[in-house]
């Protein structure tokens, strides 16, 4: 069977590449469905993309790469599809862009425009080989209990990355960017929660708190949540794609609060209030008693001097914390690293020593924030290359 494009991967990235790509496009996909990473993101509802999406929100090893396609694809041209399906859609947070209904409207859009672009969508198909040929590739694919030998012309690495192995991910793009001398850069679970042993703060699951989280390089202004692992929420996941094994973090529980000022007055107008119950009206009550163990949060506002306050609020100012680990691939919203972008074009997504082979989405050494930024990288990414792919560039 001859194709001119096939694609591996029919998630955000492998769709949306179908869809420019031009005629003789085969995507295939070893779920049952497609999108199956669309459908669970954003609690169903999908962070779709990010209004301040830009490349200062990725990581990579060239921080530079991401640009080419970020600027020719924006997230403006996808939320123009979006309301070209007439999908309502809603800002959440800081840019965050959901859909008013369902994760599967995304999907449905997409699938539509496949089938507009002409392309054939097969799932539950497994890749046993992959043959470089005079003309392309050629892969031999196994689908309901039959073999098939696909010959392309263009061959296009939209599989993802590690994340979420309960739902298929693998490192099939790796493999095979490997399997043709393209060099993968270290990877690593990203947007996970991190975890302590013994279950430090088993007591405190389910208590969020707004918070500043930082390390040496980089800092977030977002709620931390703990749980019976460790720490979560949206503060935890973003410094996660920065922090590495053995290093300690900084939790500001009182950004932006005015703590010393208030408990100097209330000092004044309320000397016989206990401190932790007075600290119990700007902090969690649990997270205070939590807290009580480690600090001196006993006795009278009347009885705290000026040095006491501002040790307390230092202290609370910059909680310092070692996780032991993090949640890994089971949980991690997506991989960090990937192919190395020093082996690709960052017009086309084409493989530099490769012609036709094309690596997109997450698979490739691109990391977004959490917040709609690795959807926009897929939408960004498979456009780039189902355009190159459609003009022959």
């Amino acid at each position: 069977m001859e194709y001119e494009t096939l694609i591996l991967g029919a998630g955000a990235a492998g769709l949306m590449c179908a869809a420019h790509a031009g005629p003789g496009v085969l995507v295939i996909d070893h779920a049952r469905a497609p999108g199956e990473k669309i459908r669970i993101s954003g609690g169903g509802r999908c962070n779709f993309t990010n209004l301040y999406a830009g490349p200062a929100n990725f990581l990579s090893e060239n921080a530079h790469f991401a640009k080419s396609a970020l600027a020719r694809y924006t997230q403006w041209d996808f939320i123009d599809l979006v309301e070209r399906h007439g999908i309502a859609w809603h800002e959440k947070t800081l840019g965050q862009l959901f859909c008013d209904g369902s994760a599967k409207q995304i999907i449905a859009m997409l699938l539509a425009e496949i089938e507009r672009a002409g392309a054939t969508l097969w799932q539950q198909t497994t890749v046993t080989k992959v043959q470089k040929t005079d003309a392309g590739f050629a892969v031999t694919l196994d689908r309901e209990g039959a073999r098939h030998v696909i010959r392309c012309r263009n061959l296009v690495l939209a599989t993802g990355g590690k994340s979420i192995p309960k739902m298929g991910a693998t490192g099939l793009a790796y493999d095979i960017a490997a399997q043709f001398g393209l060099r993968v850069t270290e990877t690593r679970p990203a947007l996970v929660p991190l975890t302590f042993p013994d279950g430090r703060f088993s007591e405190l699951s389910g208590v969020s708190l707004p918070v500043r989280l930082s390390n040496d390089r980089t800092g977030f202004d977002e709620a931390l949540l703990f749980t019976h692992r460790g720490i979560s929420g949206p503060a935890v996941l973003q410094l996660s794609s920065y922090w590495r094994e053995g290093e300690d973090i900084a939790v500001n529980l009182i950004p932006d609060m005015p703590l010393l000022e208030t408990l100097r007055t209330q000092r004044q107008s309320e000397g016989r209030r206990q401190l932790n119950t007075e600290l119990s009206q700007h902090l969690p009550t649990r997270l205070v008693q939590h807290l009580s163990a480690h600090l001196p949060l006993t006795g009278r506002l009347a009885d705290q001097s000026d040095n006491a306050l501002s040790a307390l609020v230092a202290a609370l100012s910059e909680w310092r914390l070692t996780p032991s680990g993090s949640e890994g691939y089971r949980t991690a919203e997506v991989t960090l690293g990937g192919i190395d972008t020093a082996a690709l074009s960052s017009k086309t997504m084409q493989a530099q020593a490769v012609p036709g082979l094309y690596a997109i989405g997450e698979a490739v050494d691109v990391t977004g924030w959490l917040g709609g930024y690795n959807f926009q990288w897929a939408w960004s990414s498979g456009h780039a290359a189902g355009i190159a792919i459609a003009f022959g560039s």
